[in-house]
């Protein structure tokens, strides 16, 4: 584990605190919170992007037409 210094204005270090003590941790524990999630976002939009183009790769042909007929799709949005 590795320790770090970060300088922040008073206001923001108070509202931190603020924060921190109402889920009952630490400012440290916070920033770390926060950080781990940063580093997991790229991560998941990567799977999320791999997947995307899997599903896209795997449509041959869309049309609408093929699962609902005009008239159908008049009937259905006026009930």
């Amino acid at each position: 584990m590795r320790n770090i210094t970060v300088s922040v204005p008073d206001g923001v270090y108070r509202a931190a605190r603020m924060r921190a003590a109402e889920r009952d941790t630490s400012v440290s524990a916070l920033v770390a919170e926060y950080l781990a999630t940063l580093s997991g976002s790229d991560a998941e939009f990567g799977r999320l992007e791999d997947q995307q183009r899997r599903i896209v790769s795997e449509i041959k042909r869309f049309r609408a037409s093929d699962r609902l007929e005009r008239v159908n799709l008049h009937d259905r949005a006026l009930h």
